[in-house]
């Protein structure tokens, strides 16, 4: 059964412009230097720097009076109100579940603000499970949180399962490290980078969700047919259904998935 294991920030939802807004609305809320919208941006990492260590940090910088318990919940309410996941991401993973793929997302983070983002945007109808690692009790590149995954698509471990599987995610020290100890294959989101790590790479790369999705449909078409199960109907063990199927957007071709392939450099 062919798997797809997406990544929750910056893969399905643009977080960082999210961030980004939220960090916007709390200079302009707090009649603070509009220039320094770029300092907090480089402080946020991404999102990879501890959230305390963001928010101790601006509240020390411009001396605010909010507690930290208090900038805490400003921020959760900033970010939750400007993130949303693209109608293309959408449009993709429907045609990833009318191609027969069962899709899971697994993120690094706490359960609470993961999950809240997944049933803001809707994703909770749109893939058959998730996993979050606080709950977990592990977080990626442990190759555990994608068998987890796995099996909460009700897949057996007992299977060859990884073998159809792939992982799609933007960081490659969680994602794509990830996917190489678990030996499944993996697509890399360069987001305007280019791909430095030496020890491990990504079998593909792309430069966004929808492209990324659209190569490995291309990349199973290559491979042969795989067993797929009929749209809409949920795998035991699921935490959601599935949605009816709508219009496919147009898929990559080999000859893209050939050039995706010769795009990973070291």
């Amino acid at each position: 059964m062919p798997l797809l294991l997406l990544d929750l920030d910056n893969t399905l939802l643009p977080r960082d412009a999210a961030f980004r807004a939220w960090a916007a609305g709390l200079l302009s809320e707090y009649g603070l230097p509009p220039g320094d919208l770029d300092w907090l941006c480089l402080l946020d990492g991404g999102g990879y720097v501890p959230r305390d260590t963001v928010l101790s940090a601006t509240r020390r910088r411009y001396g605010l009076q909010l507690s930290m318990d208090g900038l805490v919940a400003h921020y959760r309410r900033g970010i939750n109100s400007h993130i949303s996941c693209p109608n293309s991401h959408v449009q993709a993973l429907r045609a990833a579940r009318t191609a027969g793929w069962t899709i899971a997302i697994v993120s690094n983070g706490g359960t609470g603000p993961q999950l809240e983002k997944i049933r803001r945007t809707g994703l909770g109808a749109l893939v058959d499970a998730w996993v979050v690692s606080e709950e977990a009790g592990c977080a990626k590149p442990d190759p555990l949180i994608f068998e987890i995954a796995a099996q909460r698509c009700g897949v057996g471990l007992a299977d060859a399962w990884a073998a159809e599987a792939w992982v799609i995610g933007d960081h490659g020290p969680a994602d794509i490290a990830g996917a190489d100890l678990a030996g499944i294959r993996s697509v890399w989101l360069r987001h305007g980078r280019r791909w430095s790590e030496r020890s491990y790479r990504p079998t593909l790369c792309a430069p966004g969700l929808p492209e990324a999705i659209a190569l490995v449909l291309a990349e199973q078409e290559l491979s042969g047919p795989a067993a797929v199960r009929t749209v809409g109907t949920p795998h035991p063990g699921s935490r959601y259904l599935t949605t009816p199927r709508l219009e496919t957007p147009q898929l990559g071709t080999a000859r893209e998935v050939s050039n995706e392939r010769a795009a990973v450099v070291g």
